[in-house]
């Protein structure tokens, strides 16, 4: 091992240094500087109130909403035949696997002297 590899590991077992860390004095994501030294930089937002936050929101919402390619008719139509065929088919495909089933366990019971 390296020096620096030994001088780690012999600080880490070092069972003398068992002292916690001392608490953050300041919340973890104001970081060093502070939240009003970002303030006066202009790095953090202004604080605005409840319905300014709502109505931000709802401002954004429907510009999203204008971005939206929205599905024609026809490919509303292909896609709820196509789902319901796809419906059926796995309908008749579990029915018919839970009659085998059923069938199966059935003979086995009377074989094995069953009700």
């Amino acid at each position: 091992m390296s020096k620096k590899a030994d001088s780690i590991m012999s600080e880490r077992d070092d069972p003398s240094d068992l002292t916690p860390p001392a608490p953050r004095s300041e919340p973890i994501a104001d970081g060093v500087e502070g939240r009003g030294a970002r303030r006066e930089r202009g790095l953090s937002e202004k604080r605005v109130g409840p319905f300014q936050n709502i109505g931000q929101f709802l401002h954004e919402v429907r510009l999203e909403m204008r971005r939206v390619t929205w599905p024609t008719r026809d490919e509303i139509q292909n896609t709820t035949v196509i789902t319901l065929i796809a419906m059926v088919f796995f309908a008749a495909y579990l029915f018919g696997v839970d009659e085998i089933w059923a069938f199966l366990i059935g003979q086995l019971t009377k074989l094995l002297g069953g009700a």
